[in-house]
């Protein structure tokens, strides 16, 4: 059964492991999950996806008056397309009505297409383009979700 729960510290050998994987390129270090982890509460929310007690996803949520930005949502490569980064984006979209968020913004790697495709399917509108975002080598959609339910 798949839990989404808050990330803690003890987590964060996991996500790096995950994170390495999927983006050896630009991944995250450390430092930048810890600094996610401390603003827990203020700004942040941070979850992790369980699956058969194993790590297998994580998400970050930024929020700032009424408007919210995906940091980052991964789901390891052996457990994609099984729902899981579903169930993290309905997590971090419920995040986002405990806020009073009304806008979301996330940027996707354009080579992406399955998660371009889930994120369009839940209503979010590509708005922009950021040339050579990632690695300096990948474009990064800009995509935007207005949440007229809060």
């Amino acid at each position: 059964m798949l839990e989404i729960r808050p990330m803690t510290t003890a987590d964060l050998a996991a996500v790096l492991e995950i994170e390495k994987a999927l983006f050896p390129i630009d991944a995250w270090t450390d430092a930048l999950f810890l600094a996610e982890l401390a603003e827990v509460s203020i700004s942040r929310d941070v979850s992790v996806a369980i699956l058969d007690s194993q790590l297998v996803g994580y998400a970050s949520f930024r929020y700032v008056g009424k408007q919210g930005d995906v940091n980052t949502v991964a789901v390891a490569s052996g457990q994609q397309g099984k729902g899981i980064g579903t169930a993290l984006m309905d997590w971090l979209e419920s995040q986002a009505a405990l806020r009073n968020v009304r806008e979301i913004f996330l940027e996707v790697r354009s080579d992406n297409e399955a998660a371009i495709k889930m994120y369009a399917t839940r209503g979010y509108e590509r708005i922009d383009i950021r040339r050579k975002y990632y690695g300096n080598t990948i474009d990064a959609n800009i995509m935007r979700k207005r949440v007229a339910n809060v």
